[in-house]
């Protein structure tokens, strides 16, 4: 394959030395590496680079001032649509979205995307942006804002660029949402990238309001008809863990992902005893599941001291839901992949602490409503994984509170708001979107969906048209 249809590679630690910390595996291009990369891009006039992009960045434009060594074009490129460019840069999975159009992955490797939007924005922060805050009119109508992942921050950047007056409510003790909790320092350094990215929306004149539970410090109503809010968006996420409802789950032990990686990265326990929080890691870790957040699970496991990794999935690799970057980068660091195994429960000792997890193997058969094949439990089969630490990454859903105590706010079976594509609820004035709607989904279809209800928004309080509910929409 000739070097114009493969990337360039991506500067990172070597395995052996990066599972003994936590900082960034990713390194980042050189100007040199982003420069070549650049000239890559062929510049089609169609781009259909862009119809993969869920904030519709101009991708070939803000590539062109890459290549021409105009960073400062190219991160006000981007962030005419993006405001969060370095985490999505890191974290987004381009190789299904903007990636996966690229005329280039038609015979070869697409432009990577993903990795000059960080090199643009990891520029320009190192640089220091000057970022001029919004000033306000004492009439001006004001927008709540109820959490602050990634949809929230998309809506309100938006909302403040339009020249609202916004705040957003964190019910945790640092903005950020699943920026903060979920994903790893070495994927996404939390100080350095998430609160540099936060910052720059406050410099825009964002209100941040932190310990804050609506549903309890304040409702949706209470916001609305005496906190003199003129609308709300809701963007509290996906946080409720699943588990698999199997013997032993309650044995100590035993994690959700969730809690776990919440421990590791929003509570640094990862530095205890500098840091409050500790967590137990035994010498031999399963983790359950096959997406990004077990990939997480299991590297951060390893990262902590854990001798031996395994990552247990009901299906094969070619079903496994993770980004191929962090499939490739957990079997590089040592952690075993145990496919086409499932769960039946967990086994415990007198004391309450896990000794092994006892598994079924399993075949594919016909596929089932996702168009994956149903995975099948094959007779006579059954075996004990030797582990004394289990940790459940089988998905998650929503948080009810919010929902519970909002008047008029119509969700679904699973407890997701009910949302029309611009984000309108059942509730006038109360939009929605992100996890919340949709059910845990990626960063960037998060944001693509708070922007999109911050147009929404717009659109009601301007009056432009009398819609304001999906029920009139």
């Amino acid at each position: 394959m000739s070097l114009l249809l493969t990337k360039y590679p991506m500067p990172e630690q070597e395995a052996a030395v990066r599972v003994k910390n936590f900082e960034e595996v990713a390194l980042g291009y050189t100007p040199e590496l982003a420069k070549a990369e650049a000239e890559r891009c062929l510049q089609c006039k169609a781009a259909p680079c862009r119809k993969g992009c869920p904030v519709e960045v101009d991708i070939p434009a803000f590539i062109k001032e890459v290549k021409a060594g105009d960073l400062d074009g190219a991160i006000a490129k981007i962030k005419e649509v993006n405001s969060l460019p370095a985490v999505c840069g890191r974290v987004c999975p381009q190789e299904e979205q903007c990636e996966k159009y690229c005329v280039l992955a038609k015979k070869g490797e697409a432009v990577g995307i993903g990795r000059l939007e960080r090199y643009a924005a990891d520029t320009a922060r190192n640089k220091g942006e000057t970022i001029t805050a919004i000033e306000h009119t004492a009439a001006v109508k004001k927008v709540a804002v109820i959490g602050s992942g990634p949809a929230g921050l998309a809506a309100a950047g938006d909302l403040a660029k339009k020249g609202y007056k916004v705040t957003i409510f964190e019910a945790l003790h640092l903005p950020g949402g699943v920026l903060m909790y979920g994903i790893p320092e070495f994927r996404l350094p939390k100080d350095a990238v998430v609160q540099a990215e936060i910052n720059n929306l406050r410099k825009l004149g964002v209100e941040i309001i932190v310990n804050a539970v609506i549903g309890s410090t304040f409702t949706v109503d209470e916001l609305m008809e005496e906190e003199g809010y003129d609308a709300v968006f809701i963007g509290t996420g996906a946080g409720l863990p699943y588990f698999m409802e199997i013997p032993g789950e309650n044995l100590n032990g035993v994690y959700s992902a969730n809690e776990f990686l919440t421990r590791c990265n929003l509570m640094k326990a990862y530095r205890f005893p500098q840091s409050a929080t500790p967590i137990h890691v035994g010498k031999r870790v399963a983790v359950v599941g096959g997406g990004n957040v077990a990939m997480d699970g299991a590297r951060t496991a390893l990262r902590l001291g854990a001798e031996h990794v395994s990552i247990v999935y009901r299906r094969s690799e070619k079903e496994l839901p993770a980004r191929l970057e962090e499939v490739h980068h957990a079997k590089e660091e040592g952690i075993e992949f145990q496919l086409l195994t499932a769960p039946t429960s967990v086994l415990g000792n007198e004391e309450g602490w896990v000794v092994g997890l006892q598994c079924v193997r399993m075949e594919l058969g016909e596929p089932d409503a996702s168009g994956r094949r149903r995975p099948v439990e094959v007779p006579n089969s059954e075996f004990v994984l030797d582990v004394d630490t289990v940790i459940i990454a089988i998905g998650q859903g929503p948080n009810p509170l919010v929902q519970s105590t909002t008047k008029g706010l119509e969700t679904n079976k699973k407890g997701n708001i009910i949302a029309i594509d611009n984000g309108a609820t059942s509730k006038p004035g109360v939009f929605a979107g992100g996890d919340i709607v949709t059910g845990a989904a990626t960063v960037i279809l998060a944001m693509g969906a708070g922007k999109k209800a911050a147009a929404a928004i717009d659109t009601y309080l301007q009056g432009k048209k009398e819609c304001s509910t999906n029920a009139h929409c």
